[in-house]
């Protein structure tokens, strides 16, 4: 990792969805009969499967996603599985689909999401009703920092501190940047990062501190971590995941873990308006449950993307694996649910908005 270069412009997020539509063709290669009347459909002798995800887990999706064709082509007498992929922020690709992208799949970071495209009447079943709950992955918040931690970043308000140079991503596009602040907030209501435990009043005070640090308002998370590998900021907030990628690829990222931590959980789930329209429901879900298979899950596990669907066994960690213990790591569910959070934190006069716009 090299030496911080510049400073980049201020950090201005106002929390509205950016729509990216253009860059997400719906154009299935003339390869699959749709349904769109609801009548019967003719599936395509080689089914394509319109894949959104969220940025971060783009590699381990490299090796997932042959790892299935080459299962169905086997099991379907040599039928070849297309998968046409897009990657962007989580709430970008979220309402990039409710407003006309038609992925049959979708790989998103957080819950809410996924109940936006629900809500929007495009996912009909109960997607939380499967295995693990619907989620596929975890994560923790965590500190990439340059090598050797030299300003010594242990705890969330180290990087409320005067003078830290932050990078994050923003709320409006970026699950990765919800769990970040969520991570936040939760810590130092349990009690962290200097603050009393339940004292809101200090844990929005630790929260103005951090957000008027943030240098750029980046897209996703992979691009917060990115901008820090090109020499900008002191500290990012992203995925434990996302350093570990990056030492794969023979960087130098560190990680500095905080006492108390969030457990980020990933979920999946098919679009069934449009697999059935696109008549790639029985591949789609068939995707879906292998997404749950022990060698899938020995892939996320492989590349950190997977502690452990169980909090309480992602907070003993794995060591073997590279997954250390975790001081204090509670889930989105200690703080009330996903509803209560976006209230209190993301809603129009939530903490969080109101501090962003004051730091802008």
């Amino acid at each position: 990792m090299s030496a911080r270069v510049r400073k980049l412009p201020g950090f201005i997020a106002p929390l509205v969805a950016v729509l990216v539509l253009a860059a997400c063709s719906s154009d299935r290669g003339g390869s699959a009969s749709t349904n769109a009347s609801g009548g019967p459909c003719t599936p395509a002798d080689s089914p394509v499967i319109s894949f959104a995800a969220y940025s971060t887990p783009r590699e381990v999706y490299g090796k997932i996603i042959p790892a299935f064709q080459s299962m169905w082509k086997d099991e379907h007498d040599g039928q070849s599985v297309i998968f046409q992929e897009s990657y962007a922020g989580s709430t970008t690709q979220a309402q990039n689909i409710i407003n006309g992208y038609t992925a049959d799949v979708v790989a998103l970071s957080l819950d809410p999401d996924v109940q936006a495209i629900q809500d929007a009447g495009l996912i009909t079943h109960d997607w939380r009703a499967g295995t693990d709950a619907g989620m596929v992955s975890t994560s923790v918040a965590i500190f990439d920092v340059r090598p050797g931690n030299p300003l010594g970043f242990d705890d969330w308000d180290d990087l409320a501190a005067p003078g830290v140079e932050v990078l994050t991503p923003d709320p409006a596009q970026s699950g990765g940047a919800r769990w970040n602040l969520v991570a936040a907030w939760g810590a130092a209501l349990r009690g962290y990062a200097g603050v009393q435990k339940g004292d809101e009043t200090g844990a929005t005070d630790l929260l103005d501190g951090l957000l008027s640090n943030v240098l750029t308002s980046d897209k996703s998370a992979r691009d917060s971590v990115q901008n820090s590998e090109a020499g900008n900021g002191d500290v990012a907030i992203t995925y434990e995941n996302e350093v570990k990628t990056a030492n794969e690829a023979g960087l130098d990222d560190e990680i500095a873990y905080p006492k108390s931590t969030v457990l980020i959980e990933n979920p999946v789930a098919v679009v069934d308006k449009y697999a059935e329209e696109h008549c790639v429901l029985d591949v789609a879900n068939a995707f879906v449950d292998f997404l749950h298979t022990p060698e899938v899950k020995d892939l996320y596990t492989s590349v950190g993307f997977l502690r452990s669907t169980d909090a309480a066994e992602a907070k003993a960690g794995d060591p073997a694996n590279g997954f250390p213990a975790i001081v204090d790591l509670f889930t989105v569910a200690d703080l009330g649910g996903w509803e209560a959070i976006n209230e209190k934190l993301f809603s129009e006069t939530g903490i969080i908005t109101t501090s962003i716009a004051n730091a802008g």
